[in-house]
């Protein structure tokens, strides 16, 4: 879950952008998106960011706890879908609602625009939400740690739509209880991969507690792969294909 501010400078976005995409942002508020599209979406994308933003905040309103609890809470028929879908993620990965609201919003946007565009990555302070027709490169920037920079996850055109979402305890204002340099979880739900990535960073001290943070993401149903990074410690589990940086996207 990121929380930066849409005025910080966002120095994990100097990417080098895909041929014959085009690269804008959409701001709303605390949402700040960079998308990728094969045209410019601006106004189909700050459409799409106003209609789940308005439906989040009119449902806190009738539900208070949804935007405060840091525990599960329980499942309710009669929310939007894209609450809905926050807070089954939430329950799965025992975290609080809003733990899943960037890759939330990242995930519905994007696929919104897929009605206008073949391909799409949308980014939302680190979380991002893909669909494309060719292989692309996701390097993890992880802070201090001198792994970071070094590192990319090769993700195969196939497998998307997918949501990689990453936690810190190190880099960036999201609220984490751990001190893992970077928790990157791949899942075909971005707001799944969110919650995760939160829950599995809480966990995270210190080097020795990598190997327990891949079992318990490995135990999570959707959960398709993991990666974490606690200074110069590495841990990887599942579908994770990593290969030398020679990024097209970088991520926190």
């Amino acid at each position: 879950m990121a929380k930066t501010s849409s005025y910080q400078k966002r120095f994990y976005r100097e990417l080098r952008e895909h041929k014959d995409l085009t690269y804008f942002t959409v701001m709303c508020k605390e949402t700040d998106l960079l998308i990728a599209a094969e045209r410019h979406l601006g106004k189909e994308g700050e459409e799409a960011v106003l209609k789940y933003r308005n439906q989040i905040e009119e449902y806190i309103e009738t539900a208070p706890l949804f935007k405060d609890s840091l525990i599960a809470l329980s499942s309710d028929p009669f929310a939007p879908k894209i609450v809905k879908e926050m807070l089954k993620a939430a329950e799965k990965a025992g975290v609080g609602p809003m733990a899943s609201v960037a890759g939330a919003i990242a995930e519905y946007v994007g696929r919104d625009l897929l009605a206008y565009s073949g391909e799409i990555i949308v980014e939302n302070g680190g979380d991002i939400f893909l669909k494309v027709l060719r292989d692309i490169v996701v390097e993890i920037f992880s802070g201090d740690s001198p792994l970071s920079g070094k590192l990319a996850l090769k993700i195969k055109s196939e497998n998307t739509p997918l949501g990689i979402c990453t936690s810190s305890g190190t880099v960036g204002h999201s609220l984490n209880f751990g001190s893992a340099d970077a928790v990157t979880i791949i899942s075909a739900s971005a707001s799944l991969a969110d919650a995760v990535a939160t829950s599995t960073g809480n966990m995270i001290k210190k080097k020795e507690d990598i190997s327990r943070g891949l079992q318990y993401a490995q135990s999570i149903e959707g959960v398709r792969g993991a990666v974490i990074i606690k200074e110069h410690s590495l841990g990887i589990w599942g579908d994770v294909e990593i290969e030398a940086v020679n990024s097209h996207y970088r991520t926190v």
